[in-house]
């Protein structure tokens, strides 16, 4: 392998026909918590069609490329807040800043490149996700703040060898993770030929009647800090079959005596638990696993499915390793506070299986494996997929060499 990207082209992609619409999108407590973290980097590998009988590989990537930068430009109609840029408003009465979002049509960012020498098995043949696979996604190093300068949204097309990578970079205090497959699944939708989408996003902002907007965010509270990790991460994806899910999810109903426990819930125990006894830690040591809990049906009854923008709140349980490690799959965990969730022994769950990753065909056939982009790799982040097979998840796991080699070495996981 190679290695080398060279980029061919970069484009400001604008909405087709862009209309009077709401020119200021107000943030929601949401949105804004998220203004000093990085985007959100998602992508899908597809096939590389092959040239007709009068074309040779040059014509079919220009044709590829003009034709996914016009379907962009149609499907920022529908989704023309990602044209624009965050916008800012300074308080000198009490040095404090507002940010919302400016539909100012300024533009998404696409750009055309190409991997030398890569194929599809040096992405997907490796035990760890390959380096490379990080400058597959455009806007490396910016965070959600550098909205004000940066585009909301950024997509690159890599050419490999045999196949193509589209990447695509969406500012995460514009949408969170179903808000982006939203955007992706209309715009493969698009692609594909019609001229209107399935689901339309909703972009008023919906939070709390007692919200105060715009919201004052104090200038002493932008200081933007990497974290950092004690020890090298490595990303691994791990496969799980639905019928494996199936016997995680009758284990653990059995356990508790119920018929409760989701499958969703019963493969994130499993990983939980089996993350923590590879690490190999004390056992009155406590733990702790966060998520993103979805809350468009529950915070709002006004708050559609379609909403687009940031509905997750932060959820969180914790036990001590030993009674992590002797319970099975059945949990009655007590919640954790803040200052817990990013500890050393903690597991950060984020994505989720019920996003539609596999259903984005472009026009030439479904994707043939997902991956996620750089940004901030904590030592314990997790992020589902739905998997490639009807009823699979495939689980996206940043750990030391150490935890991810005991991992596979573990009987009852790899199992």
């Amino acid at each position: 392998m190679e290695g080398i990207i060279s980029f061919i082209s970069t484009t400001t992609v604008r909405p087709a026909s862009p209309e009077e619409s709401t020119k200021r999108i107000e943030l929601t407590p949401w949105d804004l918590r998220l203004l000093l973290l990085g985007p959100i980097t998602r992508g899908l590998l597809f096939l590389k069609p092959t040239p007709g009988p009068e074309e040779n590989g040059l014509e079919t990537m220009t044709a590829i490329v003009d034709h996914l930068k016009t379907s962009l430009s149609r499907t920022l109609d529908f989704f023309y807040p990602l044209a624009g840029r965050l916008g800012t408003t300074v308080n000198d009465d009490d040095d404090t800043t507002c940010f919302f979002i400016d539909c100012n049509s300024a533009g998404a960012q696409f750009i055309h490149a190409a991997a030398g020498g890569v194929t599809l098995a040096d992405i997907l043949d490796p035990v760890y996700v390959p380096e490379i696979v990080s400058s597959f996604f455009p806007l490396d190093g910016v965070q959600n703040y550098h909205g004000v300068t940066q585009p909301l949204l950024a997509v690159q097309l890599t050419e490999l060898v045999d196949r193509i990578f589209v990447g695509c970079t969406l500012n995460h205090v514009v949408g969170d993770g179903k808000s982006f497959w939203h955007f992706f699944n209309s715009w493969s939708e698009i692609s594909r030929g019609p001229n209107k989408i399935s689901v339309s996003p909703v972009f008023k902002r919906w939070f709390g009647d007692d919200t105060h907007y715009p919201i004052r965010i104090p200038q002493s509270a932008m200081v933007f800090e990497r974290p950092t990790t004690s020890s090298p991460v490595q990303e691994m994806f791990f496969h799980f079959s639905k019928g494996k899910i199936a016997g995680l999810k009758a284990r653990a109903n059995a356990e508790m005596g119920t018929d409760r426990i989701s499958s969703l819930q019963a493969l994130m125990a499993h990983f939980w638990r089996s993350t923590i006894r590879a690490r190999h830690l004390p056992e009155d040591q406590e733990t702790t696993c966060s998520l993103a809990i979805d809350m468009r049906p529950r915070r709002h009854p006004q708050m559609p499915q379609q909403y687009f923008g940031v509905a997750v709140q932060g959820g969180a349980v914790t036990m001590k390793v030993g009674e992590l490690l002797g319970m099975g799959l059945a949990k009655d965990p007590k919640l954790a506070t803040e200052s817990t969730i990013m500890m050393r022994s903690a597991l950060i769950m984020a994505g989720s299986p019920r996003f539609n990753v596999y259903g984005n065909d472009f026009g030439w056939g479904r994707p043939v494996a997902v991956r996620g982009g750089g940004g901030i790799k904590l030592n314990g982040k997790a992020t589902s997929f739905q998997g490639a097979e009807e009823g699979s998840i495939d689980i996206e796991a940043c750990l030391s060499p150490e935890t991810l080699k005991a991992l596979m070495e573990g009987a009852e996981f790899m199992g």
